[in-house]
């Protein structure tokens, strides 16, 4: 634990040689990395959604690329296609050519510029880890994360994820503008003749031993009853808050819970901590359930968010 404590935060310090401030937003990504899930990003432009997911395929030593999700973009343009060879002899054959989607990271810019039957491509890559072309399955590298990027303000011309595929993202992560001081910093260095580059500090196979290890902690009993309390108190059918039942169209389902306990486990092993806390479930209940339910017509007409009913949730454990 001492070791891979030590490897995290020089990972952090890696990183934040490149990303100045935006220290939830780096710790959030990491959480998702070493629970093994995937990360929705939503924040405006040039806020280095980008430069983040570069410099985490630096740093944790994997291949990285990029989609830029467009209308027209079609599956096999992410997923690869299968091509006609011919050979010398004459004879021909079809080879596959993999996609983009066959990385170790995979950003996924503008997701929700895709079309449906992209996101849905992306869909059974992302549950799976293996693509289907042409009816013959393809495993995907190991580890497989897509980092997916929204922008929260240009809607026009987009195509809203269905609540399926966005309860694949482990984490809804909210991209802020950065402090006065990270701003003023980063001004100076990003401007000057030389910029910092990030250092690699892990392999892929220490970052699935970090996987193995996130699995392994242990969880107490309290905040296992603070995750299950959360989480079903967030469905309105067997809710005992009358905002929840008011307010709420459809709450969390299981997979919530998971992605909360993997997501607790994590944050505790970031701060070199043999267990997670209730304190981690209070923090992380927001970029874990706010994605993962609907407000009712009725509630976004009277200006009601689903930070305030998450809020409300984890107030008895706040």
């Amino acid at each position: 634990m001492d070791e891979l404590g030590g490897k995290l935060a020089a990972v952090r310090e890696s990183i934040g040689h490149v990303i100045f401030g935006q220290q939830e937003v780096v710790d959030q990504t990491l959480i998702t990395l070493l629970a093994g899930g995937h990360a929705l990003l939503i924040g405006v432009p040039g806020l280095a959604k980008t430069r983040l997911v570069e410099t985490l395929g630096t740093v944790f030593g994997l291949e990285d690329k990029r989609v830029q999700c467009t209308p027209d973009l079609m599956p096999a343009d992410i997923l690869g296609s299968e091509v006609l060879e011919e050979s010398d002899s004459g004879r021909r054959s079809f080879r596959f050519i993999p996609g983009p989607v066959f990385a170790q990271l995979l950003m996924a810019d503008e997701i929700n510029r895709a079309s449906p039957r992209t996101q849905s491509a992306l869909l059974q890559a992302m549950q799976e880890h293996r693509v289907t072309v042409a009816g013959s399955p393809h495993d995907l590298p190991s580890p497989f994360h897509v980092l997916a990027t929204q922008n929260p303000l240009e809607q026009e011309g987009t195509y809203p994820l269905p609540e399926a595929q966005l309860d694949r993202f482990l984490l809804e992560i909210d991209v802020g503008y950065p402090e006065l001081e990270a701003e003023r910093r980063m001004l100076i260095e990003t401007t000057g003749p030389e910029q910092s580059q990030a250092r690699a500090v892990m392999d892929a196979a220490e970052l699935m031993t970090l996987q193995r290890l996130v699995r392994r902690i242990p969880v107490g009993e309290s905040v296992v009853e603070a995750i299950l309390a959360i989480v079903r108190n967030g469905r309105p059918e067997s809710s005992a808050l009358e905002d929840v039942r008011s307010q709420v169209a459809w709450g969390p389902g299981p997979r919530a819970s998971q992605a909360l306990m993997l997501a607790v486990r994590a944050r505790a092993l970031i701060d070199g901590r043999l267990a997670p806390s209730v304190d981690d479930v209070v923090t992380l209940a927001h970029p874990v359930l706010k994605h993962r339910m609907a407000l009712s017509f009725a509630a976004r007409a009277d200006g009601v968010t689903l930070d305030q009913i998450i809020s409300h949730l984890v107030a008895p454990y706040a």
